[in-house]
């Protein structure tokens, strides 16, 4: 009887949670709300409130928590493979809308939200990766590619790779991207002269290096805004 009692509680509960969310988006839950609703999917016999609540105080928020590996995930109890997919598929979903809307006008028109999407896309990993912006002589994108994935604090960079790719895909400009797990978005001098390396190696084969941007949970840092380019 207890446990029939407990089951109808948390049917009533999803229906209230799913009423709110249909009348008023996502404004209308909090973080481990929305969670739950999400966690509903995967978890059609489970309160999910707990895990959704776990999941919150493990990553501290909800764009974390879809952010984190598969690994990190299965570590809260109660997530398993059912719920990592839910997780990584709303996460997949969000890039892509993202991606489209960053993508579609030429990208030096369109900075804040190539920006949003690349923050979106690494500021939350918890190691490094660095990728390239590639663009046409009218600054839209020809190709967005992952060149390297590293350690917590470093990826290897070969400014020939960057510029051969460039050359192959008849690029006329690139913008670097990578992040900083540590949430800090200020340069190395690694960063620094790795970012002068590459931009020497384009410009003697016509390619023009726009901008070298990291991102982190801390925010972002743009060379050219510095002054570093």
């Amino acid at each position: 009887m207890a446990g029939a009692l407990a089951e109808r509680h948390y049917l009533g509960h999803r229906r209230r949670l799913r009423e709110r969310f249909l009348k008023g988006g996502a404004d209308a839950l909090a973080d481990y709300e929305l969670l739950e609703l999400l966690l509903f999917l995967a978890l059609p016999r489970r309160d999910a409130k707990p895990i959704a609540k776990a999941l919150l105080a493990r990553f501290g928020g909800f764009a974390e928590t879809i952010s984190a590996e598969p690994a990190q995930l299965a570590e809260v109890a109660g997530v398993g493979e059912s719920a990592i997919a839910a997780l990584k598929t709303v996460q997949a979903a969000a890039l892509c809308l993202m991606r489209e809307r960053a993508m579609t006008e030429p990208v030096l028109g369109n900075w804040e939200a190539v920006l949003a999407y690349c923050r979106a896309s690494m500021a939350y990993r918890a190691t490094e990766q660095f990728r390239v912006l590639f663009l046409n002589r009218k600054n839209a994108l020809l190709a967005d590619e992952v060149q390297q994935q590293g350690t917590v604090d470093h990826a290897p960079v070969y400014p020939r790779e960057v510029v051969k790719r460039a050359l192959e895909l008849e690029a006329s400009a690139i913008i670097l991207v990578h992040n900083h797990p540590s949430g800090d978005p200020e340069p190395s001098r690694d960063d620094v002269a790795m970012t002068r390396a590459v931009k020497d190696a384009a410009e003697r084969l016509g390619i023009a290096l726009h901008d070298h941007v990291i991102v982190a949970r801390g925010g972002f840092t743009s060379f050219r805004a510095a002054g570093l380019l």
